[in-house]
């Protein structure tokens, strides 16, 4: 199993002193954090997409680009990029690009996004989210295929054959569908035989394994290799020097990020006890120090019949930028190589 980390780069209010970091800063902390964990053994460092005034990922490519010229080991990508509100010419572009600058450390990792502000934003009906993901996800994989296309659809003009450049160092380069808990994605990224990353943001992790299942049945049913059915999961967490160490220093945090959401979609606001359910041994959340830590990453990697990668998304508006540093280490040092086995 292979570690990483994904980030969406939020704003971040310093727990000590209650001044709110600035963009240019919170940019400058974000590649030092990347850095480190070059430095530390991670696997990956995956950056979000979102078009919200919290977070500072509207242009992923660009951090990325900014990441490859600074880093030598890591793997470097997207998680994930809103395919529904990119044009799959240019995102495959920029991807290519990328590839060429990190000298083959792209995956490009794409799905419908958890927020919709990108479809207003870029002129889009909400109506077609299905169908706008279908459509252009088709596109893309044609891209990848040959540099020149032959292809109509609704949401994008005809291509003729025109000529799509550059191509990236990895042939194929590698596009995983990140999914959240909708069974349709599943199969649609089986009979496609992309790998899948899934978002596990709430809830146990195992309830997730009937549908890791369909999508590995749907794969074996279209006749694609097993070992290209490759499993990734996104999860939420932090490595702290002990449990409580962790999770007094993330609950801050954690309740203003999810009392904004459940405020946005009228859900009741959290509270200590569901943090502390969600945080414990079965919960999504993966809390703790180095050695809990390793022990729920092998027992879901069992639940769920094998995962190729996980990835914590530590993004949290009240972390400090040292305790962010010290997590990544912990992860990168004392959790990565323990689990590099299963």
């Amino acid at each position: 199993m292979h570690v990483g980390i994904d980030s969406f780069v939020s704003r971040v209010t310093d727990p000590s002193t209650g001044r709110v970091v600035g963009p240019a800063e919170r940019m400058a902390h974000l590649l030092e954090e990347i850095e480190l964990a070059d430095r530390s053994g991670l696997h990956s460092f995956g950056i979000g997409e979102h078009h919200r005034e919290e977070y500072y990922v509207s242009a992923p490519p660009v951090i990325l680009a900014a990441a490859a010229a600074r880093t030598s080991r890591i793997r470097l990508g997207s998680a994930v990029a809103v395919l529904s509100a990119n044009d799959p010419v240019r995102l495959f572009q920029q991807f290519a690009t990328l590839d060429l600058i990190s000298q083959g450390r792209m995956d490009l990792v794409v799905g419908r996004g958890s927020f919709t502000e990108s479809f207003p934003l870029f002129g889009l009906d909400l109506h077609d989210y299905d169908e706008l993901f279908s459509e252009k996800l088709d596109l893309l994989l044609k891209i990848r295929q040959s540099p020149h296309v032959t292809w109509t659809g609704r949401h994008r003009p005809a291509l003729a054959g025109q000529g799509i450049y550059p191509r990236p160092v990895q042939d194929p380069l590698p596009i995983w569908v990140g999914v959240g808990g909708t069974p349709e994605s599943f199969v649609r990224a089986g009979l496609l035989g992309l790998p899948l990353m899934v978002a596990i943001i709430g809830g146990e992790p195992r309830r997730f394994a009937p549908l890791v299942d369909l999508y590995r049945r749907a794969g074996a049913e279209a006749g694609h290799d097993p070992g290209s059915l490759r499993v990734g999961v996104h999860v939420f967490g932090y490595v702290g020097e002990s449990r409580q160490h962790a999770a007094d220093t993330i609950y801050p945090g954690w309740h203003e990020m999810f009392t904004s959401v459940s405020r946005e979609r009228g859900f009741p606001p959290p509270h200590r006890a569901q943090f502390d359910a969600t945080s414990g041994p079965d919960g999504a959340f993966f809390l703790g120090d180095p050695d809990s830590i390793v022990a729920k990453l092998e027992r879901v990697a069992d639940q769920l019949g094998g995962v190729h990668r996980i990835s914590l998304q530590m993004t949290n508006p009240r972390l400090a930028h040292d305790d962010l540093l010290r997590g990544i280490e912990l992860l990168g040092t004392e959790v990565a190589p323990r689990v590099a086995h299963v």
